[in-house]
């Protein structure tokens, strides 16, 4: 019987389908912010704030699954990468959610406090991001 750590085929599945949407949905939000900031148009607030909270629902999943195989299943197979991608998400989160809330000011008070917001928590998943693609590059043998 093998008793080897391994990850759950069904778990990468999930993960590897869900993990990039948030990033859509907050790189989204990051453009309406800065078109409200360049037009004023109320909607685009308002576009914004529907990103963010769909983001930050859709990133419950994949953070629940990288949690068990980085720090309860398979930790002897995490490695330092997995772990950082998986401390700059979460962080990427806690900001999307300050995020949340600055956008459910009124009107024009959003700016440029959600600006920033959205833009620190995109460059944390696009850091993330390019993380683990340079450690799975490196795991492969991929020369740059």
């Amino acid at each position: 019987m093998n008793t080897a750590p391994h990850r759950s085929v069904l778990a990468n599945a999930v993960y590897g389908l869900l993990n990039p949407l948030p990033f859509g949905f907050f790189v989204a939000a990051l453009i309406f912010d800065i078109l409200y900031v360049r037009t004023a148009g109320v909607l685009w607030n308002k576009g914004a704030a529907w990103l963010i909270v769909f983001g930050l629902l859709l990133a419950i999943i994949p953070r629940f699954v990288s949690l068990a195989q980085v720090w309860i299943t398979s930790r002897q197979l995490a490695q330092r990468a997995d772990k950082l991608d998986f401390w700059l998400n979460l962080l990427a989160i806690v900001v999307a959610i300050f995020n949340a809330f600055a956008h459910s000011r009124d009107a024009y008070a959003v700016v440029p406090t959600g600006v920033w917001l959205s833009t620190i928590t995109v460059l944390l998943l696009a850091i993330a991001q390019v993380l683990m693609a340079v450690h799975d590059s490196a795991r492969e043998g991929v020369q740059p």
